[in-house]
């Protein structure tokens, strides 16, 4: 536990057979349940990772690859069945620092935020570290996801590092989660539909001369506009509804049987 609060990391995977053992060793010990979810890896990750003796691990797999967004959304789903208060997302490829960790889960254990997210670019040096491409793209997306969003002030909305509470796992379960790259911004993209409290935590960056991007521009770049605009003319048809009709909130959902 952290302060009292019972704490969930979903680790989600994908052929990081050489990489997933040392991201479990790195979990703090005061993480109650540690779901890693195997996304159909040909390499034996799932296998690697269910040797560890880690305490509160759970190893789920999926059949075939879904992708990291569905790789999540079942960890979300199980760490709210478990009875998690935090909920936190972990890479298996060790490219989130765990020194950020009790960062994040502060604000939403004690009620400051709904949901809590990685900027690496308020990190000294981010510049000198992350590669320029994805800083570009990162930034551009940024934008663009505040305006789709609401989230005048979040800034690096490619960073999948967060921590939630049960209320705004609940809202990113209503619905099926965007399951491949897309995923951080179809989430604020629904958490601001819902007016959730939404706060952006310094991390560090991580890159090394083991990382590698999974990202293919080509094939990733049209779904995420298609996500992004998706979001903005929802936005803009709230704001016309609330124009219309007065202020009504969307209903909050139920949580995820």
């Amino acid at each position: 536990m952290y302060k009292g609060r019972r704490i969930a990391v979903v680790v989600p995977a994908f052929n990081e057979v050489g990489k997933i053992a040392r991201t479990l060793r790195s979990i703090p010990g005061f993480v109650d349940h540690v779901i890693v979810v195997d996304d159909a890896s040909q390499d034996g990750t799932g296998r690697i990772a269910r040797r560890s003796q880690r305490r509160g691990l759970v190893v789920l797999g999926h059949a075939r690859n879904r992708g990291v967004g569905a790789a999540i959304a079942t960890g979300y789903a199980a760490a709210f069945e478990a009875g998690a208060e935090v909920t936190c997302v972990m890479a298996g490829d060790s490219q989130m620092d765990p020194a950020d960790l009790s960062a994040l889960i502060e604000p939403v254990a004690f009620g400051r935020a709904d949901y809590a997210k990685g900027n690496r670019f308020a990190w000294p040096g981010v510049y000198r570290v992350m590669p320029v491409s994805r800083a570009v793209g990162n930034v551009v997306l940024s934008h663009l996801t505040r305006l789709a969003s609401g989230y005048g002030r979040v800034f690096d909305s490619q960073c999948g590092y967060a921590a939630a509470n049960r209320q705004a796992l609940a809202i990113i379960l209503s619905g099926p989660v965007f399951p491949r790259y897309g995923y951080p911004n179809d989430i604020l993209c629904r958490l601001g539909a819902h007016g959730a409290r939404v706060l952006d935590v310094p991390v560090r960056p991580v890159y090394g001369p083991e990382w590698h991007s999974g990202i293919r521009i080509s094939t990733v770049v049209a779904p995420l506009l298609r996500l992004v605009l998706c979001g903005m003319g929802a936005r803009l048809m709230r704001g016309i509804q609330r124009r219309i009709l007065g202020p009504r909130p969307l209903p909050l959902p139920e949580p995820p049987p």
